[in-house]
């Protein structure tokens, strides 16, 4: 034995205690993400792209307070991008409404621009193609 005393424990706040005892069991978490099927994951994401987007766009109820079209843009490409790479493996069941979602989004962005992109130039049209009304 030694005479070295040991270290004094450290005290825990009791907010990370308790948020540690509630955190989720990661193993238990990746098994749950593995029985969701791919189909779904990918419109969900689709889903929360396309949410963000419309917020951006001032579609929300207090649309004015949210605008902004730059982050618009960049949910709209992501989407465009996701939408376009996965319609071969999704169905077109579940392809064809985002489609349509997307373009209301990319018609949307071109009515709220004051200066409108070029056709094929607006976001995601790189995928899409030029979307005109």
């Amino acid at each position: 034995m030694s005479d070295t005393p040991s270290p004094a424990p450290v005290p825990v706040p009791a907010d990370a205690a308790t948020s540690a005892a509630s955190a989720p069991d990661v193993d238990a978490v990746a098994r749950d993400i593995a029985d969701v099927p791919a189909v779904e994951v990918i419109t969900t994401v689709a889903v929360h792209l396309m949410s963000a987007a419309a917020v951006n766009l001032g579609l929300a109820e207090d649309g004015a307070e949210h605008k902004d079209l730059d982050e618009a843009r960049k949910l709209i490409q992501a989407l465009a991008g996701l939408v376009t790479a996965s319609a071969t493996e999704i169905s077109s069941f579940h392809a064809a409404p985002l489609r349509d979602g997307l373009k209301s989004l990319q018609l949307a962005f071109r009515e709220a621009s004051i200066v409108p992109d070029e056709p094929g130039m607006g976001p995601g049209e790189k995928y899409t193609g030029p979307v005109l009304g």
